[in-house]
């Protein structure tokens, strides 16, 4: 998602996001204005339903998670959300900035790193039009076992 870079400096949070959800064709309800200012104020970048949830209820919001889970299907449908499903029936949402990235998980903790490799990314265009395919899109994500994790291991032993 594009942020607005030159909003006047009266204008707040609630109506930057009021702003964002209408240009996405979305109406600027209550709980989608909470869920977005949550997730662009946030230094967690992946997100489950359940962890928005969660969240909302310890800031005090009274949103239900029938209610996150259908705001974030739309955010995704309108474009300003990323859905990955990297665990067998477990999604997280990322906010769409526009920048490409590809992630690393770790199969223990579920922790989720992030990368760019342009020699990674140069090689992907290269094998898809190799094999006369035109690529419109890609993922690729790492799975291992983290630093931390690795440790806890050692430790075991």
């Amino acid at each position: 998602m594009t942020r607005l870079h030159n909003q006047p400096e009266h204008q707040t949070a609630h109506e930057v996001e009021s702003h964002e959800l209408k240009k996405a064709g979305l109406k600027a309800t209550q709980p989608r204005i909470k869920i977005l200012e949550m997730l662009e104020g946030s230094s967690n970048r992946h997100w489950s339903a359940e962890d928005v949830y969660k969240a909302l209820l310890e800031s005090g919001e009274d949103v239900g998670l029938a209610t996150v889970y259908r705001v974030l299907t739309q955010f995704e449908v309108a474009g300003l959300l990323h859905r990955h499903n990297f665990a067998a029936g477990h999604s997280v949402f990322e906010l769409n900035k526009g920048e490409h990235h590809d992630h690393l998980l770790c199969i223990k903790c579920e922790k989720i790193a992030e990368f760019v490799d342009p020699t990674i990314e140069d090689r992907q265009g290269r094998m898809a039009k190799e094999a006369g395919w035109s690529m419109t899109d890609h993922a690729l994500v790492i799975y291992g076992v983290c630093p931390q994790c690795q440790q806890g291991e050692e430790k075991k032993r």
